[in-house]
């Protein structure tokens, strides 16, 4: 629980609501300018991608199997660093939150982890933090960083679109650091709270609470201890 007495000002019902009405009309503005982006993201060219072979839980398997026969693919490249209890706890807190992805079979398309880890201790991990996508390893391959998420340098969202005439797979597009908010609810349910996410970067009222970034975030651990089998 959070430690303060800042509150926002009473007012009465028809300030609050002309206040709601200001914001709001910059909340339709943002979304519109969102709908914008989207339209400017299909029309995005793409590139061919070699064919990369990355390693499942049975083996290996070339990239354009991990599609399982759906045409889109998004990836999520983990961070990871080999013989480590506990992997960054950024990418284990933000990837616990997908649980349920069958949804994307209605839009022909999948929602995987690539780790550039051993699969071996990747599919361990995923287990012990209760991570319910399909994992995979770039351990023996170039792919982590052709995507722009090499080892031991960060992590990223990179989406493909796979040809079924050849299998020929296609980069279509790429985000990292805050830019893999988006695919997120979480920031986007602490973002409507009065207190917001409650971190010394934020522009808040005096006397908000506001601690060090990250420092509300769930670590691996935590991960674990709610969601994993430990």
């Amino acid at each position: 629980m959070t430690d303060s007495t800042a509150l926002p000002p009473v007012v009465d019902a028809a300030t609050w609501r002309a206040e709601l009405d200001k914001l709001r009309a910059r909340e339709k503005a943002a979304t519109r300018e969102l709908d914008a982006i989207a339209a400017q993201r299909r029309r995005l060219p793409m590139v061919a991608m070699p064919d990369y072979t990355l390693i499942g839980a049975d083996g290996p398997v070339r990239l354009a199997d991990t599609f399982r026969g759906r045409s889109q693919l998004i990836v999520y490249n983990h961070m990871w660093a080999d013989g480590q209890e506990w992997q960054c706890g950024g990418c284990t807190s933000y990837t616990s939150q997908f649980t349920r992805l069958d949804f994307l079979d209605n839009y022909d398309a999948r929602f995987v982890i690539v780790t550039s880890g051993p699969i071996e201790e990747a599919l361990a991990y995923r287990e012990k933090v209760g991570n319910e996508m399909e994992w995979y390893s770039s351990s023996k391959s170039p792919f982590a960083a052709d995507v722009d998420a090499a080892p031991n340098t960060g992590f990223g969202v990179n989406v493909f679109l796979r040809d079924p005439a050849d299998d020929t797979v296609y980069r279509t597009w790429h985000t990292n650091g805050r830019g893999t908010e988006q695919l997120s609810y979480t920031f986007a349910l602490v973002d409507v709270l009065p207190w917001g996410r409650q971190e010394q970067w934020q522009d808040s009222p005096a006397g908000w609470p506001q601690r060090p970034t990250y420092s509300g975030w769930l670590d691996s651990p935590d991960v674990a201890r709610l969601y994993g089998r430990t």
